[in-house]
């Protein structure tokens, strides 16, 4: 066996490490038992049916949809506008304000929600809904940044200024011209935060109150308890979401530049 053929076994091994027990639980969402163990008895789709007939299931649906496309929309509204800010303009302090923004993902998540958690208790706020946004929103910003900056470090200052040169405004020349072209990695820095932002489980267990459940902590807390073949057929609708968003996000964009470019 030479060298590139081992490489190639370990990282075939690898992967199917990896990805085997997510293709398990698929699997085993589907198994008619009540036993989520092998030989699987039939299939069925009896436990999607008990998942959309759980309140408490579809409340945590309803919050991280809500909490997500909410982190989506302001992460990406805060973080064009820091990229706009940091990529085409100078002014003092700006590589230490692009270091602040990045910051949140060079430091461990379990650091951040504590961190914040016990500033918010040092001015007396206690744990709420916009609280939760609050956290999501700073630990999601970073990704739109990245992603946003990299595209408009792309586009060059010479369509824009053959726009100002014809007459429009910098507004009209912003909405025609640079958002436009910036439309894709804006697209794909929400579907970033939206998915980082319903898939989070860690920030959460510190900011949410009471009374509150998104869909990573139900299962953790359903876990807790015993492990119900509902959680499998759960396990497989978050990863539909959480891999299925981004690839159509990704195609989408893709879609969107090459008609562009045509």
């Amino acid at each position: 066996m030479n060298g590139w053929s081992f490489i190639r076994l370990h990282a075939i091994l690898i992967y199917l490490f990896m990805f085997l027990p997510v293709g398990v639980v698929v699997l085993l969402s589907f198994n008619d038992s009540q036993f989520g163990s092998f030989p699987m008895t039939g299939v069925s789709l009896r436990w999607f049916v008990e998942l959309w007939n759980n309140d408490a299931i579809v409340r945590a649906f309803k919050v991280s949809f809500l909490l997500g496309g909410l982190t989506a929309m302001i992460s990406t509204t805060i973080g064009v506008l820091a990229s706009l800010a940091l990529v085409r303009y100078e002014f003092p302090g700006k590589q230490f304000m692009s270091t602040l923004l990045i910051a949140p993902i060079l430091v461990p998540e379990v650091v951040l929600a504590v961190a914040l958690l016990l500033f918010l208790r040092f001015l007396n706020v206690p744990k709420s809904f916009p609280l939760l946004l609050l956290g999501h929103v700073i630990f999601t910003m970073p990704f739109v940044v990245l992603v946003v900056q990299a595209r408009l470090v792309g586009i060059t200052r010479n369509v824009e200024e053959a726009a100002l040169s014809l007459g429009a405004s910098p507004i009209q020349t912003f909405f025609t011209i640079t958002l436009p072209l910036l439309a894709p990695a804006i697209f794909a820095g929400a579907l970033f935060a939206f998915t980082i932002s319903f898939d989070d489980i860690t920030g959460t267990l510190f900011w949410k109150p009471g009374g509150v459940e998104t869909v990573p902590t139900q299962i953790f807390a359903m876990l807790r308890n015993s492990i119900s073949p509902e959680i499998n057929a759960l396990g497989t609708v978050m990863i539909v979401l959480t891999v299925g968003l981004p690839l159509f996000g990704a195609a989408l964009a893709r879609t969107i530049s090459s008609r562009r470019g045509a």
